[in-house]
C-alpha cells in the first residue's frame, strides 16, 4: 500500500511538472505575440508604414516534442529538453520587405528582457534548396506563481514571398516523404529565385515612392515656408497702384 502511494505521489508530482513545462512555453507565445501587437499597433498609429504584415504562433505538442527528444538522442529529462530543444515555442512574422525584417529584428531583441541567444541568416546565407529566412533564438523570463522560467523560443521573420515559398516546399517536402524528385527540386529552386527577384523589385519600388513621397513634403514646406505674411501682400499691392 505504501509502495502504491509513493508511485502515485510520483505521478502526480511529473504531471504537475509537464503542465508547469507546457504552460511556460505557451506563456512565452503570448508574451513575445503582445509585445509584436504593441509595435503594429504603434507603427499604426505614429509612423506612416507598418513593417509587420502578418504573425503566427505555436507551442509544439508533446507528440512533436518527444521526436525531437528521439531525433536527438536525448534523456528524458524536463531540464535537458528545456536547454536542447529550443523552438518548442514558436514565433513567425511576416514582412512586407527584406530592410523590414531586420528593423523587426532589431526592435525585438533591444526589449531588455529579451535575451538573443543565437541568429541563423537564411537571407544572406541561403540552404541549398533555396529557403531563405531570419531565425532568432531567444530567451525570455516567464513570471510564474512560486519561479520564473527563462524560456528559449525562436523567432522566424521572412517575407510574404519567402513564406509562400517556404509553405509550399513544405507541403512537398512532406507529400514524397523528404524524398522530392530532382526536376520539383530544381523547380523550388528556380521558384526561390523568382521570389528573391520579386522581393528585390518590390522593394525598390517601395524605395522609389518613399522617395518621391519625401520629396512632395519637402515641397510643401518649402512653399509653406515662403508664404508671404498678408500685410506684405498689400503693400506690395499698393506698390504696383503707384508705379
Amino acid at each position: 500500500m505504501e509502495h502504491t502511494q509513493i508511485e502515485m505521489e510520483k505521478i502526480k508530482y511529473w504531471r504537475t511538472e509537464l503542465v508547469r513545462f507546457m504552460m511556460a512555453y505557451k506563456f512565452a507565445v503570448e508574451e513575445l505575440s503582445t509585445k509584436i501587437s504593441i509595435l503594429q499597433e504603434e507603427f499604426q498609429h505614429i509612423h506612416d508604414y507598418n513593417p509587420i504584415e502578418h504573425v503566427k504562433s505555436r507551442v509544439k505538442s508533446p507528440e512533436s516534442i518527444l521526436k525531437k527528444v528521439q531525433k536527438k538522442k536525448l534523456p528524458l529529462s524536463l531540464p535537458m529538453i528545456q536547454e536542447n530543444i529550443r523552438d518548442i515555442a514558436g514565433i513567425r512574422i511576416n514582412c512586407s520587405f527584406v530592410t523590414d525584417i531586420y528593423k523587426v529584428a532589431n526592435m525585438l531583441t533591444k526589449q531588455q528582457d529579451i535575451t538573443l541567444i543565437e541568429t541563423k541568416d537564411y537571407i544572406k546565407n541561403p540552404k541549398p534548396n533555396g529557403y531563405k529566412s531570419l531565425h532568432l533564438i531567444v530567451k525570455i523570463p516567464i513570471f510564474m506563481s512560486d519561479r520564473v522560467e527563462n524560456v528559449y523560443a525562436e523567432i522566424q521573420i521572412r517575407t510574404i514571398a519567402m513564406d509562400f515559398w517556404a509553405s509550399l516546399e513544405h507541403k512537398i517536402y512532406y507529400k514524397y516523404n523528404k524524398a522530392i524528385p530532382k526536376e520539383l527540386r530544381d523547380g523550388l529552386k528556380e521558384a526561390a529565385f523568382t521570389a528573391n527577384e520579386l522581393d528585390e523589385k518590390m522593394e525598390r519600388i517601395h524605395n522609389e515612392v518613399s522617395e518621391l513621397k519625401e520629396a512632395d513634403q519637402l515641397n510643401s514646406h518649402i512653399e509653406e515656408s515662403i508664404t508671404l505674411p498678408p500685410e506684405f501682400i498689400a503693400l506690395l499691392s499698393e506698390h504696383e497702384k503707384h508705379s
